[in-house]
């Protein structure tokens, strides 16, 4: 029986073409439909971007301030670094006392007595000496404390007692985090 040109088109519209009837796309064509911008194309998506960019740092630089262990840098993290923070701004230390120390000698500089010049740089080196020599203790308590609080010197994170010394050098109001305790407060060990 011979296939007329009516039964052949009834033939090929039922069965699905071979294929998927169309090339295959290249891959810089694909990369071009892809193809988006990096930032923000009009200025109020880009004034949007700009905003959420602030409140976010603005979030997190709060968020360092108050302590939260989410916006902490490494350095800062961790139960035993909370603890010497706390311990160090709990106590009073010379190493607090150094830069203003320090600006007092610059002033007794401008006084034209080779003397008081003289003097003034001595008590500076010896008020160095006794600050280094509070740093040193703290460290060794720190260390100490911390110890028996989370489980043996074995179990201590490295450079806790450098990171307690070097808190207690800076002035109170400059620290990040913020001091969480009062002076006298200490953490229990």
């Amino acid at each position: 029986m011979a296939k007329t040109p009516s039964a052949e088109n009834n033939a090929s519209s039922t069965t699905p073409p071979a294929g998927k009837g169309r090339p295959t796309p290249t891959r810089a064509e694909r990369e071009a439909a892809n193809r988006r911008p990096l930032v923000p194309a009009t200025k109020e998506a880009r004034q949007a971007a700009r905003a959420d960019l602030r409140a976010r740092q603005e979030r997190a630089r709060i968020g360092m301030a108050n302590g939260e262990e989410k916006y902490l840098p490494v350095r800062d993290k961790g139960p035993q670094k909370k603890f010497a923070r706390d311990f160090t701004d709990a106590g009073w230390h010379l190493g607090e006392f150094l830069m203003p120390m320090m600006v007092l000698v610059i002033v007794a500089t401008f006084i034209p007595l080779a003397a008081t010049q003289f003097w003034s740089f001595i008590v500076l080196w010896i008020f160095i000496l006794f600050a280094v020599g509070d740093m040193f203790i703290l460290s060794r308590r720190v260390k100490t404390l911390a110890a028996e609080k989370f489980g043996g010197k074995d179990k201590l994170e490295k450079g806790l007692g450098w990171y307690a010394a070097m808190r207690s050098v800076q002035m109170r109001f400059m620290r990040l985090p913020k001091p969480q305790v009062k002076r006298g407060h200490y953490p229990a060990a």
